[in-house]
């Protein structure tokens, strides 16, 4: 049976809700760069990566990429390939159809030629599409056998357990398998019993030399933890860093400011 592609992993916060900070400035940081309360209140947090595109994207371009998924869907991989290639002459600036066939690319257990999608992906979105720059680092540590082979579809495969028990075993596996694999720690997190357990794994998250998307959803859950502990000055600090650095990914960017603007 073919799993079905689902290509955005969803994140959750761990969150909290603070009383809010009256001054207008609400962080600068060390390039003197400014968070004003102004700039947070439209911040929604959403970002819809579907439509990342500096052309407008034709309808005969969307229904051949929706050709290629759902026949993927079906494990006709080749036909998928094929439809994911037309759609992408079509647009040659709309990243959504290589990163699908990267990842049906990923399912056909060739590793290196999703990493050549994926790649090409993060050249015509920089600041991140999906979890591109996660699939990126991953699989050049698991070619370069930093990491064991599959551990990039193992982890993106629990996107498709619906059980949160088998879900649990699944996660603790990965990370006792392959504890430095900073994904898994993200993961993990998510499901600590309380908040000194999970800023205990995001911090192992962070010392394992996570990509640049991993690497800013850790740092807002340790924020987030951070602040309910009452260390609300290193979770601002954090957070606007996030918000300001102009190379954090650009979904980070917008979960950071969005975390502010709600709990400070």
């Amino acid at each position: 049976m073919v799993a079905p592609i689902r290509l955005a992993i969803g994140v959750t916060l761990l969150g909290i809700v603070l009383t809010g900070v009256a001054d207008e400035v609400i962080f600068k940081d060390k390039a003197g760069r400014v968070l004003t309360r102004q700039e947070l209140r439209n911040a929604s947090g959403e970002f819809t990566w579907e439509v990342a595109s500096d052309r407008p994207v034709s309808q005969e371009a969307m229904a051949l990429h929706q050709r290629g998924r759902d026949a993927a869907q079906r494990g006709d991989y080749a036909a998928a390939n094929h439809h994911f290639e037309q759609a992408s002459r079509l647009a040659p600036t709309w990243p959504y159809p290589v990163y699908d066939a990267a990842f049906a690319r990923l399912l056909q257990g060739d590793a290196e030629g999703a990493l050549v999608l994926y790649e090409r992906v993060d050249a015509l979105a920089p600041r991140g599409f999906f979890t591109s720059k996660t699939a990126i680092d991953a699989l050049r540590k698991e070619l370069s056998e930093q990491l064991p082979s599959g551990t990039y579809l193992a982890y993106v495969s629990l996107e498709w357990i619906d059980d949160s028990a088998q879900r649990r075993r699944a996660v603790e596996d990965i990370v006792r398998r392959v504890p430095e694999f900073a994904p898994a720690w993200k993961a993990r997190a998510q499901l600590a019993a309380n908040d000194e357990q999970a800023l205990e794994f995001l911090e192992k998250g962070l010392a394992a030399s996570p990509d640049p998307e991993t690497y800013g959803y850790l740092q807002v859950n340790r924020a987030l933890v951070l602040a309910r502990r009452g260390q609300r000055a290193e979770a601002i600090e954090i957070l606007g860093t996030l918000a300001l650095d102009p190379k954090s990914p650009a979904d980070i960017e917008a979960i950071a400011k969005q975390t502010l603007a709600t709990n400070f």
